[in-house]
């Protein structure tokens, strides 16, 4: 075994998970994923809800997407660890100083409560809820953000096209509640029918970036895609930049899709 130098800790040493009786075969390689995911742990050490967190850390980090005194929106929020983030970011915990920001989280499953974010329980898809969550917010949003995923199924075209479904559900409710000027943050994989998206965020929004966070595993076909400068709910197109992520390091050709990691 090799030492990692000033860790303290053998390199390839790692926790195992023995197949229990009723335990599948993927169950015990996630149960293993998990327990030697440096993210999961920084999570736990760090109080966080999810190792999601640092993912919306490092993106804001990059991009300045959360500020103080937003509005946010929060689809799909369990078990909250976005959320988390936002509410620091904006200033929406009791006692913060002004601006104050307001985040409100929003998912079938209930959440348990933290300072600074207001969880509803509730389908972002009923008719009710672009309305409820402007009046909570106490006005339009600035930022609609999503994480959201399907349960994998194993089959890469479906899970694809799951979680571009949700994708495009989050974009056509950020429609209803979004600020003109406001963003949208979603969640997506790569595998082909990503075009319908670009073209719809194209059309509302003067800018389009993807973004593959260090926090995503380095194995999955995760990205996010970040829209800036909502046009409005009346937009009919105008002047668009799309933006390679890697561009803006300075590596990628002229004319690079927006879509590759």
């Amino acid at each position: 075994m090799s030492d990692r130098r000033g860790g303290g800790v053998r390199g390839d040493l790692k926790q195992r998970v023995k197949t229990a009786r009723g335990r599948t075969v993927s169950s015990k390689l996630w149960l293993e994923r998990q327990l030697n995911d440096p993210y999961v742990a920084r999570a736990k050490r760090e109080g966080y809800r999810s190792r999601a967190a640092f993912k919306l850390m490092e993106i804001d980090d990059r991009f300045r997407l959360l500020r103080p005194g937003q509005r946010v929106v929060d689809l799909g929020a369990a078990p909250g660890g976005w959320s988390q983030v936002a509410a620091a970011k904006v200033g929406s915990h009791p006692g913060a100083p002004s601006p104050r920001g307001r985040v409100v989280g929003i998912d079938l499953l209930e959440i348990e409560p933290m300072p600074g974010v207001d969880f509803v329980t509730l389908d972002f898809l009923d008719p009710t809820a672009p309305g409820l969550l402007t009046e909570m917010l106490g006005g339009p949003a600035d930022v609609v953000m999503s994480d959201m995923a399907a349960n994998a199924t194993g089959h890469k075209k479906t899970d694809h096209l799951r979680i571009m479904g949700l994708a495009e559900t989050a974009l056509a409710f950020a429609r209803e509640i979004l600020a003109p000027g406001g963003t949208y943050l979603a969640k997506v994989l790569q595998g082909g029918t990503e075009a319908g998206l670009l073209t719809d965020l194209k059309r509302d929004f003067s800018a389009v970036r993807h973004v593959k966070p260090a926090a995503s595993r380095a194995d999955s076909s995760e990205l996010y895609v970040l829209a800036t400068g909502y046009r409005g709910a009346e937009a009919q197109g105008g002047p668009y930049r799309e933006i390679d992520d890697d561009q803006e390091n300075g590596d990628a050709e002229d004319g690079a899709s927006g879509w590759r990691p």
